[in-house]
């Protein structure tokens, strides 16, 4: 009897076999009694092959040995073996003899771990015995609804685990890496003190090159063991999750490389790729596409996001390069594509193919989210898929994200004249359901560290990276920052070597960073900040028009209209000692942050009166307003 049933084959020629990862791959069966049997079943996909073996330790490598037969119905094209000599711990390739007669020495697609690069075999593990400890956060996971996910606190840290920090006694080695379960005291420890709520992981699933940062995945199903094995990693997320902080991973369905131990020309033929070169592969990035026209394909993608969230509880994945795969001719030229049916330039089964799997994630894992990098105007990113949208739960902000460091990079002088940058996401705001994100991809490839795109002197830009994070933490929507520039990261980011952590014993970096860390515990604390993040109930302008002065003044608004934030941002190095803020009632307002104070290298002599009562003054086009002598580069942050 096959292990590979006829269900489900049936299962998998639909597309919905979405627990596909416990059937495909290698598995450890050990049966108990007399007649027990003890070995492991290997089972592959390679519909298109003339011959399958696999090959491994367990028999020296005999590429002919333990050739697979191919399962009922046959045009399935699934191969299985059961080989009594293999265990856990057992390494393992596919030998595939393609009809062309060709030799495809293949990693298995579905194999849970793998060798430590430049070596790719996968390793026969049994992932099914962690013992998890989450079980509060999982509970209350599950309890939530669409619109506690969407109303949530959200502020993640995004996180490239070989970078972040390394082994201090192993510095000069390739691999200094923490494991994971260093990085489960370390990381988890800083992420929570910090005030982070998630932890974005980059390059988790298998990927043979570091300078990939774990966006050429060749392992979907296996994180990658260049930090420990699969166990490693899931205590990872058990300890993130015992510490309250949630986890989302980057994933990468848009593209594989064509490494040939990997996914490309599975079988000596174009298998989980598009056939037809300009349909199937990105010129500029040396990568091959998924055909997402194939039932087994999608099966295959959703099946690992599936995988990930439900058994790995990992609580929302961030999809890579959507525009890539929503667009057929994502960097490309004339002659290099090929239209839809239609003759246009969307990429209809990829629209199909998101649909599905965001719908399936998020109904059948509440309190899960699914996070679209989508760099173009598409409309209705997060959108439910029954009212023509893709049904994301939040898009990244790429034209706040460019308006925003734009307006940043310039010297105040010009900002006057380019107000409108810092202003011109909230007309959109409503449009999608965001998160405002200042990633990796900012900090790479000579585009400066944030701390060097900062004009002026140092002590200039140490003051506006600190107005740049208020205006961020104070505006509308999620929040993403890259690891390191918490406390004004100088150097770009390297994926070989670590973050500069001596820096904190500079008073400018350490007070960045102390900085960040309280504009972190006030979006944590106060509800206004994230619970209406996706309408303008939640967001109100003071004056979106102060352009002489390049200061931006507005509140941020609870549902129950308790505990109001205002905040008030000079972008220039000139003192306002007269300023004059109008405010929407005549209450007191309490000061809760303040630049200018000693603990942030502030200038203040003496400390600042906690308290502001609003007076019948016009300002600002409101009745009522308070008099605050605003520093150069002041923030002023004040509940109400």
């Amino acid at each position: 009897m096959s292990y590979f049933t006829e269900m489900d084959s049936y299962l998998f020629g639909q597309g919905t076999h979405y627990d596909i990862y416990r059937k495909l791959g290698a598995h450890y069966v050990c049966e108990k009694g007399k007649d027990g049997k003890e070995g492991v079943c290997f089972n592959v996909w390679a519909p298109n092959a003339a011959r399958v073996y696999v090959i491994g330790d367990f028999n020296g490598w005999n590429e002919y040995s333990h050739e697979m037969y191919r399962v009922e119905p046959t045009t399935m094209g699934v191969y299985e073996l059961f080989v009594p000599e293999a265990r856990l711990g057992t390494l393992y390739k596919y030998l595939i003899i393609g009809r062309d007669g060709n030799k495809y020495y293949k990693t298995d697609p579905y194999g849970n771990y793998t060798q430590m690069r430049p070596e790719t075999a996968s390793i026969v593990v049994d992932i099914e015995h962690f013992k998890w400890t989450d079980n509060a956060w999982m509970k209350k996971r599950a309890a939530m609804t669409e619109e506690d996910v969407i109303s949530q606190p959200m502020a993640i840290y995004e996180v490239h685990l070989g970078s972040w920090m390394r082994h201090p006694d192993k510095a000069d080695e390739v691999d200094a890496y923490y494991s994971y379960r260093d990085l489960a005291d370390k990381l988890v420890k800083y992420v929570k003190d910090m005030g982070y709520t998630h932890v974005e992981l980059m390059g988790v699933s298998e990927y043979p090159f570091d300078g990939s940062w774990g966006y050429q995945v060749t392992g979907y199903y296996a994180p990658t063991s260049r930090y420990g094995t699969p166990e490693d990693f899931a205590y990872l997320v058990n300890q993130f999750h015992k510490n309250k902080i949630g986890v989302i991973l980057d994933w990468v369905p848009a593209h594989f490389p064509r490494d040939s131990h990997g996914l490309s020309w599975f079988d000596g033929s174009p298998t989980y790729e598009y056939a037809d070169t300009r349909k199937g592969e990105h010129p500029d990035w040396g990568t091959k596409i998924f055909d997402y026209s194939k039932t087994e394909v999608k099966n295959f993608l959703i099946g690992s996001a599936l995988m990930w969230i439900e058994h790995y509880h990992i609580d929302g994945l961030r999809v890579d390069a959507v525009a890539s795969m929503l667009y057929l001719d994502y960097g490309k030229n004339d002659g290099q594509w090929v239209a839809n049916q239609y003759g246009g330039n969307e990429n209809l089964e990829a629209i199909e193919f998101f649909k599905h799997l965001n719908t399936l994630v998020t109904r059948r894992n509440p309190g899960t989210c699914m996070i679209a990098e989508e760099s173009t105007a598409w409309p209705k990113i997060t959108a439910h898929a029954e009212d023509g949208g893709l049904n994301f739960t939040f898009k990244w902000n790429m034209g706040w994200m460019h308006d925003f460091l734009s307006y940043m990079k310039l010297d105040p002088y010009f900002r006057r004249d380019n107000h409108n940058l810092m202003t011109f996401a909230m007309s959109y705001n409503e449009s999608e359901k965001y998160v405002l994100t200042l990633s990796h991809d900012e900090v790479v490839h000579l585009k400066c560290s944030l701390l060097n795109k900062m004009p002026g002197y140092e002590v200039d830009k140490f003051k506006n990276l600190m107005c740049a994070y208020a205006y961020m933490m104070g505006h509308s929507g999620k929040k993403l920052l890259f690891m390191g520039q918490e406390f004004a990261q100088a150097q770009e980011w390297s994926e070989a070597r670590e973050l500069d952590w001596y820096l904190l014993q500079n008073p400018d970096h350490k007070k960045v960073q102390d900085w960040m860390k309280e504009l972190l515990h006030i979006y944590q604390k106060n509800k206004c900040m994230y619970e209406l993040d996706h309408t303008w109930a939640g967001f109100e302008w003071i004056n979106a028009d102060d352009r002489d002065r390049s200061i931006f003044s507005f509140v941020r608004k609870s549902k129950d209209g308790k505990n109001n934030l205002l905040f008030v941002i000079n972008m220039t190095p000139m003192a306002r000692d007269d300023y004059r803020v109008g405010v929407p009632k005549r209450k007191t307002y309490k000061l809760i942050l303040n630049s200018e104070d000693k603990k942030f290298n502030g200038t203040d002599e003496t400390p600042r009166p906690e308290s502001y009562k609003a007076e019948k003054q016009e300002c600002d086009n409101r009745q009522f307003s308070f008099a605050y002598p605003l520093a150069p580069y002041g923030v002023a942050v004040f509940k109400f």
